[in-house]
């Protein structure tokens, strides 16, 4: 099968993370130029190292994005960083975000648990799932062992004790993995949970140390297929048809933006191809692969 049919099928999208360098209009360029069908935006930067831009309302630059999306026919996937921190007022903070994120036609919020108090917690994700059902846009907590949301059982337990439809759960292998979670666990969780699904790897020796974790996360991961995660063991738990978006930081010294985003999608297609085989196999023989649900 071919990398543009394989990528066609996962609806593969360029996670911000991937080339981060780059202002939110060049992102959608390469994004196009690299062969992806989605692309995701960082609107709100998750730490003070990143670069400040005009992201929020109507600036010349949200414009200039919402032009180079039109030109290119690339879908707008996702939105982030929200967090759900213990100082959270959700209209007051989160709105400007939500309708930016309208305008330009995103579907999906990445949104970070960032507040110990899981009552308080849920408490503003449903408001948070509320509002921004009137925009269009979906929340999507993502477990991070760094977090207070740390792993799956924690995010599956915050949703369902916010109570809203409106809600996904997003994972992410390098999170995923190191957060020591269960495949298991995915079958019994609703499949229309998972909205769409990020994927990387990450060597096979855990990081030595919690800020090792974090700057392996952030900065240096590895193309997918090239490092020690089982990805093939969690594409097949998720839900066939997942939409893909490959979020894959690398160390890569003078390797341009679409480069890199090309090197990511090809090797992501090589770990899609082989799973839909093995699906297709499984399906040939009438067995049940991974996920029950």
């Amino acid at each position: 099968m071919s990398v543009e049919l394989v990528a066609a099928r996962a609806r593969l999208g360029l996670a911000p993370l991937t080339v981060l360098e780059l202002s939110p209009p060049d992102m959608v360029s390469c994004a196009a130029a690299a062969g992806y069908h989605a692309v995701g935006l960082r609107l709100i930067r998750a730490t003070a190292d990143e670069p400040q831009r005009p992201t929020i309302g109507m600036t010349p630059l949200i414009r200039q994005t919402r032009e180079r999306l039109d030109d290119t026919g690339i879908e707008l996937r996702d939105i982030e960083v929200l967090r759900l921190t213990p100082t959270a007022r959700v209209r007051d903070d989160f709105e400007a975000f939500l309708e930016t994120g309208a305008y330009l036609g995103a579907g999906e919020i990445l949104v970070a648990g960032n507040d110990p108090d899981m009552s308080r917690a849920a408490d503003n994700l449903a408001e948070l799932a509320e509002l921004a059902d009137g925009y269009g846009l979906t929340p999507n907590i993502e477990p991070m062992p760094y977090n207070d949301v740390r792993d799956v059982t924690e995010a599956a337990s915050l949703i369902e004790r916010a109570g809203h439809r409106n809600i996904g759960l997003l994972i992410d292998p390098i999170h995923y993995y190191r957060g020591h979670n269960v495949l298991a666990d995915l079958a019994t969780l609703p499949a229309s949970w998972f909205r769409y699904l990020q994927l990387c790897d990450a060597p096979t020796e855990l990081p030595s140390s919690a800020e090792d974790l974090v700057y392996q996360s952030r900065v240096a991961r590895l193309l997918p297929g090239s490092g020690g995660l089982d990805l093939l063991a969690l594409l097949l738990a998720m839900p066939p048809h997942t939409p893909v978006s490959v979020e894959a930081p690398v160390v890569a010294p003078g390797v341009p933006a679409v480069e890199r985003a090309k090197a990511a999608l090809h090797s992501t297609c090589g770990v899609l191809e082989l799973a839909d085989r093995i699906r297709d196999e499984y399906a040939d023989a009438d067995t049940p692969v991974v996920r029950a649900g």
